[in-house]
């Protein structure tokens, strides 16, 4: 009963995502369902019903005929800035609810579904579900766990963060280390127009640039650091594209690699909230497109540090080290 309840309300959280009445009622106060279809220009019958279901849920307060969106909660479903915001992660779900004819087909055969495939809200609920995170945690965190690379980001680099999709990872180090410059590629050509028009957003379009590029292919070097952020058990031979990786970086580059959090025995995440997300994103993205490529080693995302390590030592990485662990991920540090 629970978890079909939480479907469901899933399904009306998206629903306000996608018609804006979560940001309509974002720091508005008590509203009545027909001065919420005033601001919003939408069917007062549709918002009553919808407010009902967000009231009986708990999402939003009801007294004297108003209903109040807290600011804790709209700070969850109504601000994408905010460190914890989680609505993107509620649109990646409802395009992978659309791929569940071509998944439970792919069960059947055995055959991979590529990123490319899916519903477009799939790439840009990823790239609001992870943007939270990389603005905690990129530049804060992750980067000064590696030894001497933000020193060099600071004194001018040449970085590559392959599997880029929006660019926001690219954009954060981008502004952070205005010296240095860096390229994003990505195999899916609408996410490189979309990460160059977010670049020019921003104003780093002059040392933050996208162009469509397969991990497989060769990457012009040297490079200083090259990055993927939960993107190398996407692919389809993880281990060939960390060896070319290992080709293109200068002797004294750096390769460094954030998956998504995970345990070596998946017996020890049972039960764990943060892995029954990523192993139904593993489920319906991760594992059907690396069985789209070439290869299709299909690691998925719940890989955890032995079998990563492994990848990157296998790829012929001669010092790796997992600096950092926190409860969404794994980061690892690898030399050639």
């Amino acid at each position: 009963m629970q978890e079909r309840v939480g479907a469901a309300l899933s399904l009306l959280n998206n629903l306000g995502d996608q018609l804006g009445i979560w940001r309509a009622m974002a720091g508005a106060g008590p509203l009545t369902s027909a001065e919420l279809a005033e601001r919003t220009g939408l069917a007062e019958r549709y918002l009553r019903e919808w407010l009902g279901g967000q009231a009986v849920a708990g999402h939003v307060e009801y007294a004297d005929g108003r209903y109040t969106l807290p600011p804790e909660h709209a700070a969850v479903l109504a601000d994408d800035e905010s460190p914890v915001a989680q609505i993107g992660g509620i649109e990646a779900n409802a395009a992978m609810w659309l791929a569940t004819d071509d998944i439970a087909e792919a069960f059947r055969t055995g055959a991979g579904f590529g990123w490319h495939q899916h519903d477009p809200r799939l790439f840009e609920g990823t790239a609001r579900f992870f943007g939270p995170l990389y603005r905690q945690s990129l530049t804060q965190q992750w980067l000064p766990a590696l030894d001497g690379v933000t020193d060099r980001l600071d004194a001018g680099a040449r970085v590559l963060d392959v599997g880029c999709g929006h660019g926001t990872s690219t954009i954060l180090m981008a502004q952070a280390y205005p010296k240095s410059r860096f390229e994003g590629v990505d195999s899916h050509a609408d996410s490189v127009e979309t990460a160059t028009q977010a670049a020019a957003k921003a104003g780093v379009q002059d040392r933050a640039r996208f162009s469509v590029a397969d991990a497989t292919a060769g990457l012009a070097g040297p490079w200083d650091l090259i990055c993927f952020f939960d993107a190398l058990h996407d692919m389809g031979d993880p281990v060939g594209a960390a060896a070319r990786t290992r080709e293109a970086l200068a002797p004294d580059g750096t390769l460094f690699v954030v998956e998504p959090y995970a345990a070596d025995r998946f017996e020890d995440r049972i039960g764990n909230p943060v892995s029954m997300s990523y192993y139904a994103a593993s489920t319906f993205c991760c594992v059907p497109n690396s069985l789209a490529q070439d290869s299709g080693a299909a690691l998925g995302a719940q890989a955890g540090e032995s079998r990563i390590t492994r990848v990157l030592t296998d790829a012929g990485f001669s010092r790796v080290r997992m600096p950092l662990a926190t409860d969404f991920n794994l980061v690892f540090d690898a030399r050639p």
